[in-house]
């Protein structure tokens, strides 16, 4: 299936230079989101994964369903102050700015097999942070598996030695 058709370029959004790429048609058609999910939960069973991590919040939207399709967990790694319990958190930068990433201190048991699902791999630290956050806590990142990659922004360079799948590159 030819994903590139379902999904829109946004130019200057949300600051002045950024190429934003727009993941909600391709969300809207039905066959093209369960084609995109599906293909993450075939890179996900071929991992053996025992729970799916994924950043707030379009990390949700594929993360989610690859989960529910496994049958398997889901952690939510969201911005600070919005999980309930206590959290750990880390600091990262992301192509247009900074920010923190948190998640709940007791979400990944030592030696769990952490798939990380996000929809865009730009200059890979929300991934990085994540990584870093289920690291933390003990968890083992056997994979991470995007929809978009942003080659010239060089993200995949913080996964060196992590596996990873990405469905479309820009």
């Amino acid at each position: 299936m030819n994903l590139e058709k379902y999904i829109a370029r946004v130019d200057n959004y949300p600051t002045e230079g950024i190429i934003f790429r727009d993941i909600t048609p391709l969300m809207a058609d039905g066959e093209a989101y369960h084609y995109s999910v599906q293909q993450m939960v075939d890179y996900a069973r071929k991992l053996e994964v025992d729970v799916i991590a994924g950043p707030e919040a379009r990390g949700f939207i594929f993360g989610c369903p690859v989960a529910f399709e496994l049958g398997i967990g889901f952690v939510p790694v969201r911005k600070p102050n919005k999980l309930p319990r206590k959290t750990i958190e880390v600091s990262y930068d992301l192509e247009y700015g900074s920010n923190v990433l948190t998640m709940h201190e007791d979400a990944i048991k030592p030696g769990q097999r952490v798939l990380i699902v996000d929809d865009l791999l730009a200059t890979g630290g929300t991934v990085k942070a994540a990584i870093d956050l289920v690291e933390k806590l003990g968890g083992i990142v056997v994979g991470c598996s995007f929809l978009i990659q942003l080659d010239d922004l060089n993200g995949a360079d913080l996964l060196e030695g992590y596996d990873y799948q990405t469905l479309l590159h820009y």
